[in-house]
């Protein structure tokens, strides 16, 4: 009896793992069909236009197919990966013969000679979630013999490409072990992972290994995942290339768009105050002493986020957004403060709810989540949703001030500068000091000049005297 291969195969289809996207892209696959999965296993990351996410699968069963390959821009609904629910029931099936895909699926990325037989034995899956048991062995797919009108074809077109009429053996196209990272150092400096010889334990391919495939002359880039045709010239980056092009694409591609929004749609008005420091620089080396801090990340941006709250809180207009729809001003009694963040998929602004609330060691350890989280990529779309005001470091690369956009939704944005030790009036006598130059931009729609003015000026006043964090609590 036939197993009913509408229960047999269940369809795993791209979420909207943020507000409204429509589309993600699939940076690494963590299983490769033949691996045993269960409820609640991450499978993939994907790239939304707001941040890289894990995909957790909601069955228990063997992977049958992975229907896209990484890099691949993937709409939300579409399935992604088949999971066999009932391995061992019968003949494995195409699951399309009981549940057609939807048109808009190609066909998988993974070639014929590589699905059809999986080796025996223990092997490594990546990314933390131990070694599976594969046996599974799929029924090797009926292939027509070629008429004598195409053999003598393809021997004729084998000749004139230069391979000889002798087709060649089946390659060996088992998938490179490699982490995400690493997949996407290859990536970026354009190598193929099957072309990499691996050093790292159980065949893993490291870092310094892709480093060391690209210490040679370089050749055409090859795709990481092995597409059904060849990549067209055009995408390939060659030898002495003048130019390279960059499809514009998830995070940067939603902050591009974001801040163009911003910019033509917020007027923004941009104030400076240099401002001597040299007080809030003495606390944090006492704060970084005091066993209350212990273990905690303390530095100038965590008084400075603490000057923007108490200024806030001394004018709470402030922190407002426009309603353009209902023509209202929205007065927020919460702040959700951003930081942006510089990552390698571009710059992103989580926030930390209701900072507001939120103590001085509490929030010292709500901004070293918030760090730790963005440089590994892991920061979720929910994290960076409903910011009421944004603070932007530019600081830490040496850069004196500058004018920041807002973040689209948001009021008010401050920029800090680098802390330089400056010759400054100190008590009637010229002193060295530790001076900065804080920016702040603000929607002149929601903010005018006299409340700008204000905040401004009330966050250089805790920066100078930051005793100012009491009196005015």
């Amino acid at each position: 009896m036939t197993a009913d291969t509408s229960v047999r195969f269940r369809e795993f289809k791209m979420p909207d793992v943020g507000e409204g996207l429509t589309e993600a892209e699939i940076l690494s696959w963590y299983v490769k069909p033949g691996d045993t999965v269960t409820d609640g296993q991450v499978v993939c990351e994907v790239e939304t236009a707001k941040a890289a996410v894990e995909l957790p699968i909601p069955y228990d069963g063997v992977v049958h197919e992975l229907r896209f390959g990484e890099g691949t821009t993937v709409d939300v609904g579409t399935s992604i990966i088949t999971i066999d629910v009932a391995p061992g029931s019968g003949p494995a099936e195409e699951p399309a013969a009981a549940e057609p895909p939807a048109a808009s699926v190609p066909t998988p990325t993974a070639p014929a000679e590589e699905a059809e037989e999986k080796p025996k034995g223990r092997q490594p899956v990546l990314v933390g979630y131990g070694v599976a048991e594969s046996s599974t062995k799929r029924r090797p797919r009926k292939q027509a013999a070629p008429s004598p009108e195409q053999s003598a074809a393809a021997a004729i077109q084998a000749e004139m490409n230069g391979h000889g009429a002798a087709p060649a053996a089946p390659q060996d196209r088992t998938r490179p072990l490699a982490k995400p990272p690493v997949r996407k150092l290859a990536k970026d400096l354009g190598i193929d992972l099957a072309t990499v010889t691996p050093t790292g334990p159980d065949g893993i391919i490291t870092r310094e290994d892709v480093h060391a495939a690209a210490a040679p002359a370089p050749a055409p880039a090859a795709e990481a995942v092995p597409a059904p045709a060849p990549a067209p010239e055009a995408a390939l980056v060659t030898a002495g290339a003048r130019e390279t092009r960059v499809p514009i694409k998830g995070v940067r591609k939603a902050t591009a768009a974001a801040m163009v929004g911003s910019a033509f749609t917020a007027p923004h008005v941009t104030e400076f105050v240099t401002v001597d420091v040299t007080r809030t620089m003495k606390l944090v080396e006492e704060l970084k002493a005091d066993k209350d801090m212990a273990g905690l990340r303390v530095n100038p941006l965590l008084l400075i986020a603490k000057a923007l709250l108490v200024a806030i809180r001394r004018n709470p207009e402030v922190n407002a957004a426009w309603d353009e729809a209902a023509q209202e001003i929205v007065l927020k009694h919460y702040v959700n403060l951003g930081i942006a963040a510089a990552t390698p998929r571009g710059l992103i602004v989580p926030n930390i709810k209701d900072a507001q609330d939120k103590t001085l060691p509490e929030l010292a350890s709500a901004l070293g989540d918030l760090v730790a989280t963005a440089r590994e990529g892991k920061t979720t779309p929910a994290a960076m949703q409903g910011g009421t005001v944004t603070i932007t470091n530019v600081g830490v690369f040496g850069v004196d001030t500058g004018t920041p956009i807002l973040n689209p939704g948001e009021s008010a944005i401050l920029a800090v500068g680098a802390i330089k030790l400056q010759p400054w009036v100190h008590k009637g006598k010229i002193k060295p000091r530790q001076v900065t130059t804080l920016a702040l931009s603000f929607d002149h729609r929601l903010v005018d000049g006299e409340l700008g003015s204000k905040v401004l000026a009330d966050i250089a006043a805790v920066l100078e005297q930051p005793k100012r964090l009491i009196t005015w609590a």
